[in-house]
């Protein structure tokens, strides 16, 4: 095969790896669960989670306009019985809690399901079987057990779908053992980040020696090494509404580098670009870590989780730039990739731009 068929193939294949990506991020179903006082048969329940996720579970939009309505929920009720409560069984003691009354509300971004629960004695367990039901990546988040307290968050997934609660004043353990699984989870997410490598690959499109590349990568890596540090360790606070406006901020970054590559002919200050571009995205990462919580392994959790992050990244790298090497070696293949492939980007950054944004 000749060095320009070579090139075509390679030009063909990053095309179909750009223009079939979709957002990384798994919905999150959040629950807190608690009893009403320390001995007390009383157990509360309060689940969120977007109108989407919930649309997977039972058909939410009862009058199919397009939205979930207060309405909508109202007529569901049977429907959210057996496709959300029933689907999550709890335990106390190893004996199943009674539901005594349950109700669904519609926020302003999110669905509220609150459930009130009659248990006996003894530590509370909750299964989740509507992971099942759910695509793969979804992921139930515990957050605290008592008002004020966030003793580090447990979560349950398809390979995990059971939770054991701590009591008041128990600590959590983390989600997540040992150093290597906090590697093991950075690398993780970057592979299964698909906005994340969206940027990457936007950034590196446009060609250079491997100095730049490697003053690019490090810009980027520096960044969110910054915000990440500070997110984990409460220098700053992302909240659930702040979470969502990173999010939408990440998509508007890959936007912005997909619309340069379209329409400027050199790109002197792409260094400077990635690393701002990097401080968002190093907010993402930290939502994510949060999600899985650190409970007392802040330390080991932050460094395993960012060496994970840099080793996945680093491998992508790789990968990516024997090819972008081979077709920047020939301007016409190499300028049809940057067009096709920005605009695949741009068209992907839209699509989770309005997504985030608008909840």
């Amino acid at each position: 095969m000749t060095k320009v068929s070579w090139s075509r193939l390679l030009a063909g294949w990053l095309v179909l790896a750009a223009c079939v990506a979709s957002a990384h991020d798994a919905d999150i179903l959040y629950t807190q669960v608690r009893r009403a006082g320390p001995g007390a048969a009383e157990v509360r329940q309060v689940v969120t989670l977007t109108a989407a996720s919930l649309g997977l579970l039972i058909p939410a939009d009862a009058d199919g306009d397009g939205t979930v309505s207060q309405a909508d929920l109202d007529l569901r009720r049977a429907a959210l019985e057996v496709g959300v409560w029933d689907a999550m069984p709890l335990t106390a003691g190893g004996q199943p809690c009674t539901r005594t009354s349950h109700a669904a509300l519609v926020r302003r971004t999110f669905v509220e399901l609150s459930a009130t629960y009659a248990c006996p004695e003894g530590a509370l367990r909750q299964r989740y079987p509507l992971l099942s039901v759910l695509p793969e990546g979804y992921r139930v988040i515990l957050g605290s057990v008592t008002e004020g307290e966030f003793p580090g968050a447990l979560f349950a997934d398809a390979a995990q779908p059971s939770l054991s609660i701590p009591g008041p004043g128990e600590a959590a353990p983390s989600a997540v053992g040992g150093f290597a699984g906090w590697v093991g989870l950075g690398m993780r997410h970057i592979f299964e980040g698909v906005d994340h490598l969206a940027f990457l690959l936007a950034v590196l499109l446009v060609g250079g020696g491997l100095k730049r590349v490697l003053l690019l990568v490090t810009s980027f890596t520096v960044a969110h090494s910054l915000t990440l540090g500070a997110t984990a360790l409460g220098w700053l606070v992302l909240d659930g509404e702040r979470t969502r406006w990173v999010e939408a901020a990440i998509a508007a970054s890959i936007i912005y580098v997909a619309v340069e590559n379209l329409v400027l002919r050199e790109h002197r200050h792409r260094a400077l670009i990635t690393f701002l571009f990097g401080l968002v995205h190093g907010f993402g990462f930290a939502s994510v870590l949060a999600g899985y919580g650190l409970g007392d392994s802040v330390a080991k959790g932050l460094v395993g989780f960012n060496l994970g992050v840099e080793l996945g990244q680093a491998l992508v790298v790789i990968v990516l730039l024997p090819p972008l090497r081979m077709i920047q070696r020939r301007p016409s293949v190499h300028r049809g990739v940057v067009r096709v492939l920005s605009v695949c980007i741009l068209a992907a950054g839209g699509y989770w731009m309005v997504e985030r944004a608008l909840g």
